[in-house]
């Protein structure tokens, strides 16, 4: 099923330090931590807005999200410029950036997820599970969609686990920036990779 873009209001490498960034305002952290204690769905709804609202507003836009395209003019890869862990884990608050012909592998995470595209646009394609998960390393997947995210597109939520199969990238031509939050692990590491030339998936170590 392709999902309608949820809209504000509606129920890896390279980081730069905890700090994530500086505006005119003060990153409502929160706010976050008040999400991190919802159960998964209203969790994700909340997410959602609150990003949404994030990746509008003006002082974020001009002192971080700016001077992020610019840093990525000859990047070869893709990163986390800025993250805000809990020291309790409850979330993480990541800023990513995406120079052009990046992306990660298809993969999942062991808690529930949203994102936001503060500038240019990515492109997620999301899988589902053909096996039944019973032979440890072994998963065969099925593509069911993919959609094009950019400023204004509203925000992508993923469950943990099987639910959040996915993979994001930059296929285009400009640099792209986008905020992900993150709510508490309900597993020991961080997720899972799958290959599906080898129906192969492993544990994500961080």
């Amino acid at each position: 099923m392709i999902p309608s873009k949820t809209k504000p209001g509606e129920d890896a490498a390279n980081d730069t330090g905890e700090n994530l960034m500086t505006t005119a305002r003060t990153l409502d952290t929160d706010e976050p931590r008040r999400i991190s204690g919802l159960p998964t769905g209203p969790a994700l709804r909340r997410a959602a807005a609150f990003l949404a609202d994030l990746v509008k507003d003006p002082a974020f836009l001009k002192t971080e999200v700016r001077s992020l395209i610019e840093e990525a003019s000859g990047r070869e890869d893709w990163y986390v410029a800025h993250r805000h862990e809990a020291e309790d884990g409850a979330f993480s608050l990541q800023v990513f950036v995406w120079p052009p012909g990046t992306g990660t592998r298809i993969h999942d995470h062991s808690s529930w997820g949203a994102y936001c595209c503060a500038a240019g646009t990515v492109l997620e394609e999301r899988y589902g599970r053909l096996d039944d998960g019973s032979r440890p390393d072994h998963a065969r997947l099925r593509k069911d969609w993919q959609l094009w995210w950019g400023p204004g597109d509203g925000a992508s939520t993923v469950q943990p686990g099987d639910g959040g199969i996915h993979r994001v990238g930059n296929p285009g031509e400009s640099p792209a920036v986008s905020v992900h939050l993150y709510g508490p692990r309900t597993g020991e590491t961080d997720g899972r990779d799958y290959d599906p030339s080898q129906d192969h998936v492993c544990d994500r170590r961080d």
